[in-house]
């Protein structure tokens, strides 16, 4: 059975009214929330911007949360150590000094500041390291020199390394073995200092001085060097010879010096200079002499002659290998001259005494003048005494000088002095023997200088003088027999 209509009607229940309150503090929490969530986001934005993260460090100090400016106090209140080691190794304690940070350092702090930002926090460990822009005068100048000379000391101490190196010996080419040693590769560490990041202490790698090897380029280049040398020839020219003198021959042992130059220890050359010597020097020697008359007699070498200086011809040839010349003529020599000084050294003709001459024969007391060959002058003269012993010296001589208007000087046989002048005077031997003029003389017999000879002087007849005189030139040979 079913209800009225009007019953059923009243019995449904009205529609409830949305309340409009609560939607509205819905909306202003939510608000709330959002500008709280903005309002941190600004705030924790601003703050990352601002500051480092934890867990990160400058040239290892510590900045974690610290402003730009903050950081460059904290840098600029830093204290280095400056310890300098090498390996495990403390090798110098430097001083005590404040990082070298100014504020021309601000703007890099800012911009790594930038570059570690994270819109979240973050922790992860990040480090940085620059260099002050202005120079830390203390590590760059002082600290560094006391590190080199810290090392060279150190050095002196430790064993070197031994090059291989190129040598002569025995005439041959060898190489000696290297050999590590224990010495600071100083430059290296030096590199290595210059390199180092700006923080407490220095921490450097060991490095040792490393020795030429064997195998290396240098010493192929000394091999090539030595090879060179050995090879070269120096042409010796002496009189109207050369000599063709090869070092591998002559030169026994030498090593090179840090300029590639050759420095010689054992050698042949003044050996070889004695036998060149003895081969062409007439000092001391018999000189074969053709006489006016065609004959062929032996007369000794008495003040003329000439030998190699062998020492400082020796050391020249010494020096023409080492400088790489080709050539070199002799040039020092020695005799029996007024000084030491040789003479005939450029005469190779007539046995060495050539074609200008004055001859003199005891035994025919006459004299003959030769001037490249040719007879010029010829006149008979009157030699020392040969009964009191002074008789003229025979040998191979030569003219010291010449003068004129001079007083000769001497004693006599029987002890008395004289002074006696001459016109002409030219000496031929150190002690006092020579060509004169003497306008005293009656006796120029052939047989005068048996007992009535002179002090041992060649009196020539002063009518004659003056034509001997002018055809006799200074360290022309005389030959006396």
């Amino acid at each position: 059975m079913g209800y009225p209509l009007e019953q059923a009607v009243e019995e449904v229940a009205p529609p409830k009214k949305v309340s409009l309150k609560w939607y509205k503090n819905w909306m202003i929490i939510t608000a709330a929330i959002i500008l709280i969530i903005a309002l941190s986001a600004a705030g924790m934005f601003y703050y990352q911007t601002t500051h480092f993260n934890s867990n990160v460090d400058i040239n290892e100090v510590d900045v974690s949360g610290l402003t730009a400016e903050q950081a460059l106090s904290k840098l600029q209140a830093t204290v280095l150590t400056n310890e300098i080691y090498i390996g495990d190794q403390l090798v110098l304690a430097g001083e005590e000094t404040n990082m070298a940070y100014t504020e021309a350092d601000l703007p890099e702090i800012k911009s790594l500041l930038e570059s570690q930002y994270t819109f979240f926090p973050s922790s992860e460990a990040t480090s940085f390291h620059i260099m002050p822009v202005e120079t830390d005068s203390y590590r760059d100048e002082e600290l560094r020199s006391e590190l080199e000379q810290t090392l060279l000391a150190m050095n002196q101490d430790l064993e070197a390394p031994v090059d291989a190196e190129a040598y002569i010996e025995n005439r041959e080419i060898l190489i000696s073995e290297s050999a590590a040693g224990e010495q600071f590769d100083i430059s290296g560490l030096l590199v290595q200092y210059d390199k180092q990041e700006y923080t407490h202490n220095f921490y450097l790698e060991a490095e040792y001085l490393q020795p030429v090897t064997e195998d290396s380029d240098f010493v192929a280049s000394q091999v090539e060097r030595l090879e060179d040398f050995l090879n070269h020839t120096v042409e010796y020219e002496i009189q109207d010879q050369v000599y063709s003198l090869q070092a591998g021959e002559l030169i026994s042992d030498a090593a090179l010096s840090d300029e590639m130059e050759v420095v010689i220890h054992g050698d042949t050359i003044h050996d070889t200079v004695s036998e060149i010597s003895r081969t062409h020097s007439t000092l001391g020697k018999d000189f074969t002499f053709t006489t006016h008359s065609g004959s062929v007699i032996s007369v000794e070498g008495k003040g003329y002659g000439w030998a190699l200086e062998t020492d400082k011809e020796a050391e020249a040839i010494h020096t023409a290998f080492v400088n790489g010349e080709k050539s070199i003529s002799a040039s020092n020599t020695y005799g029996n001259g007024w000084q030491g000084e040789g003479y005939g050294f450029d005469v190779t003709s007539n046995d060495g005494i050539g074609g200008t001459y004055a001859e003199v024969s005891l035994s025919e007391q006459r004299m003959w003048i030769y001037k490249d060959g040719e007879l010029v002058v010829t006149t008979n003269v009157v030699t020392g005494n040969e009964s009191t012993d002074r008789g003229t010296l025979p040998g191979v001589w030569y003219i010291l000088y010449k003068t004129t208007d001079y007083t000769l000087n001497g004693v006599a046989a029987d002890g008395e002095r004289y002074a006696t002048d001459v016109k002409y005077w030219a000496p031929f031997t150190n002690s006092g023997q020579g060509f004169h003029d003497a306008d005293w003389r009656t006796n120029w017999s052939g047989n005068a200088y048996l007992n009535a000879g002179s002090n041992g002087c060649v009196n020539i007849p002063p009518d004659v003088m003056k034509k001997v005189y002018d055809n006799l030139s200074t360290y022309d040979p005389v030959v006396i027999y």
